[in-house]
């Protein structure tokens, strides 16, 4: 873990270090430094505490892309039993960028898909850096009128810079492909949960993420664009992203306020990467409440509801000379 500190928690790894040294130390010279070193744990657990309680949306950002996060795999690995894996989307091929399939959740057949990012820079390749093609989306579709079908929750996983911005991915329908998303799933009949567990990256990530919970992890970001790239269109300098990350309004605090999102899953202390086991315990215990929820209210009423949450999203003035040009 000592190459994957970012430099704002340089004072956790010098602590870290230290206590390392000492517990050395103690082995080797068969001292008793326990007290000194308990003294430096709890000092640390302390500075690891103020320092995320206090990060710039920037340092949120970096959190989001940390490679030791909990990704897709470990989500279906530790939540869903006998989980099997549904590829293709019945019409181009197989995207490895975005998984999809249905196991046991809790004691319930559930369906599940999300983005895949790799941690080696080979997966990351394999899995296109977790930025989907349109048949990875049409994938995601599929599986989503499977859950309608069988009348089983849909449990969605969000982290991806974006979608795939090739010329093949245009070439084969790109746009349409996330606009159709957003409308099925708009529609869907079944319980839809969404969990933003790193990147939520513009329509890259929506088109999974039209639910009737949209959750977010602490330390996780959801917003239209990448900090770099609304850098370099607006300010003409890519370097500018830590004032267009504060401008984009893209943490869990910031999104609830706005209504963005219905909930924040706290993390452990230091970040998910820090406790992978825990973090996955923590949304599992939302996911958990969240599907006890939902399944009070009838179908109708789920659709009505998440209709009307998107629907209220943003904020628009309408003229009255306009209101009154289109009535008459």
């Amino acid at each position: 873990m000592k190459n994957n500190f970012f430099e704002f928690e340089k004072p956790i790894q010098d602590l870290e270090e230290k206590i390392e040294e000492l517990s050395k130390v103690a082995s080797l010279d068969r001292i008793d430094l326990s007290s000194e070193i308990d003294h430096l744990k709890a000092k640390l657990e302390s500075l690891r505490e103020d320092i995320f309680a206090n990060l710039s949306p920037w340092q949120r950002v970096q959190v989001a892309r940390h490679p030791d996060r909990p990704n897709i795999q470990d989500y279906i690995q530790h939540l869903f039993s006998n989980f099997i894996e549904l590829h293709g989307d019945r019409a181009f091929g197989d995207d490895k960028a975005l998984v999809a399939g249905l196991g046991w959740f809790s004691g319930e057949r559930v369906f599940c898909l999300g983005h895949q990012k790799g941690r080696s820079t080979r997966e990351n390749v394999v899995a296109n850096f977790g930025m989907p093609h349109p048949e990875g989306y049409r994938k995601a579709l599929r599986v989503a009128k499977l859950a309608e079908k069988f009348k089983r929750p849909l449990i969605t996983f969000i982290d991806t810079p974006g979608a795939y911005p090739g010329i093949g991915a245009e070439e084969r329908g790109q746009g349409e492909a996330i606009a159709r998303n957003l409308f099925e799933f708009s529609m869907l009949r079944t319980p839809v949960i969404v969990v933003v567990i790193g990147e939520g990256g513009s329509g890259g990530a929506l088109a999974i993420g039209v639910g009737d919970r949209v959750l977010i992890l602490e330390n996780a970001v959801y917003s239209v664009i990448s900090p770099e790239g609304c850098a370099a269109i607006l300010f003409k300098d890519s370097k500018k992203q830590d004032v267009a990350a504060k401008n984009l309004a893209l943490t869990a605090p910031d999104l609830l306020k706005l209504k963005v999102i219905d909930g924040i899953i706290k993390e452990p202390p230091g970040g998910a990467h820090r406790d992978v086991e825990g973090t996955i315990r923590a949304v599992k215990k939302e996911l958990v409440r969240q599907l006890n929820e939902l399944q009070k209210f009838s179908i109708d009423d789920l659709v009505s509801k998440r209709y009307e949450k998107f629907r209220k999203m943003g904020v628009y003035e309408e003229k009255s000379e306009i209101r009154n040009s289109c009535t008459s």
